[in-house]
């Protein structure tokens, strides 16, 4: 008799990667790579790529809920700025994420900007870096301007690597990093076509691993957790289809995610969407690797709204994404103390009523514990619509 694995034991595999803050697979493969190195960044979108080319592991610190006490992050960083920012300098002040070599911020917020300084200060032996994006995605020079960023930040892995980085690895790593976004996009297709077979927390957990882990690893286990799927025997339930939208950066508490996914199939959504950035393949055969993976930073991506683009109505963009998934409701959700987060929500709201689309507004943090009154919230918001629809 043939043995089967099933997708609830290669999602809670997922779950003991993403909920360890000391990395665990990152260190497995530090024992295996006694020169390896490890660069962390921060959400939305960091090109991996150029990490991986060098030899370096690339870790996606997307924060940590209530596992992770922050103490000493408090003494320089104020306790009114976001999560993800005090949790990844809590991580490395208290010695639990003490493997990075290199730490790179994107310029995607005051804080996340700022972050650096404090990290370039309090760890001379990380190498601390903002990667700087275009403030106009759709100018002309924006392509040439991010290209040259890249190549400066490529030059700074290489010194910390301690190694030269060719076009031909960065094609090997271009093409694994391709393989990895189609896998993960089938996911999500998955999820959206026939929600009762992927949930949405397992689909979280099974995308958010690639953040934590080898990349070659992570389409391992997504292929894994595809082929189990086939297995699944899942009848869909009369729930009400949303799309999730607030998820970004800070990530939502995974029982947040669970409660809404009681009352409702989260059809789409932005959660760890730096993964997903890119809709569609980065050219391997580009003469210039590095020129390609810019371009496709700004023609092949997705929306969010701490990316300056006028060719990408943030609003229209969510009212498509509505009609794609053939969603019937939206949540538009913020984190707490996140600007781009809480300003986005008044354009989402008034846009979706325009259309008459029903929406839930929420806010999130990663270190809530209690749901109670966001179960009644999602449960008579949900109820209402079948109700309507019925």
């Amino acid at each position: 008799m043939i043995c089967v694995e099933t997708v609830e034991s290669i999602v809670e595999e997922a779950r003991a990667l993403v909920e360890d803050p000391s990395y665990p697979a990152a260190r497995r493969w530090l024992e295996e790579h006694s020169d390896g190195k490890v660069l962390g960044h921060f959400q939305v979108y960091f090109p991996e790529e150029l990490a991986h080319a060098a030899g370096m592991l690339p870790l996606k610190i997307a924060g940590f809920d209530t596992t992770l006490q922050i103490r000493k992050a408090d003494a320089h960083l104020a306790a009114f700025v976001c999560s993800i920012a005090r949790s990844a300098l809590e991580l490395v002040m208290s010695g639990t994420l003490d493997i990075l070599d290199m730490f790179v911020f994107p310029p995607i917020c005051d804080v996340a900007r700022h972050s650096c300084a404090v990290w370039a200060r309090n760890f001379e032996d990380i190498d601390s870096q903002i990667m700087y994006l275009p403030h106009n995605a759709a100018s002309a020079a924006a392509v040439p301007y991010l290209t040259g960023e890249y190549r400066r930040i490529l030059r700074e892995i290489e010194e910390v690597a301690s190694t030269r980085v060719t076009d031909e690895a960065l094609r090997a790593s271009i093409e694994l990093f391709n393989e990895n976004r189609r896998l993960i996009h089938e996911l999500y297709r998955i999820k959206r076509e026939t929600p009762w077979l992927l949930s949405a927390v397992e689909t979280y957990l099974l995308t958010r691993a690639a953040g934590a882990m080898p990349r070659e690893r992570h389409n391992e286990l997504v292929r894994r957790a595809l082929a189990a799927v086939e297995h699944r025997d899942a009848k869909p339930q009369d729930k009400v289809r949303v799309v999730f939208s607030g998820g970004f950066c800070e990530q939502p508490p995974l029982d947040l995610i669970a409660v809404i996914q009681d009352a409702c199939y989260i059809v789409d959504d932005d959660f760890m969407v730096g993964l997903r950035w890119l809709t569609e393949d980065v050219p391997v055969d580009a003469e210039d690797p590095i020129e390609a993976l810019a371009d496709a930073y700004l023609h092949r991506s997705d929306y969010s709204p701490v990316q300056h683009d006028p060719r990408k109505p943030k609003e229209e963009m969510l009212l498509r994404k509505v009609r794609e998934a053939g969603a019937e409701a939206v949540i538009v959700a913020a984190a707490k103390m996140c600007e781009p987060g809480l300003e986005e929500q008044v354009g989402y709201s008034q846009a979706l009523y325009e259309a008459g689309i029903p929406h839930l507004v929420m806010e999130f943090e990663e270190k809530t514990t209690t749901f109670e009154q966001t179960r009644m919230e999602v449960e008579t918001f949900a109820e209402s619509l079948l109700f309507e629809f019925a």
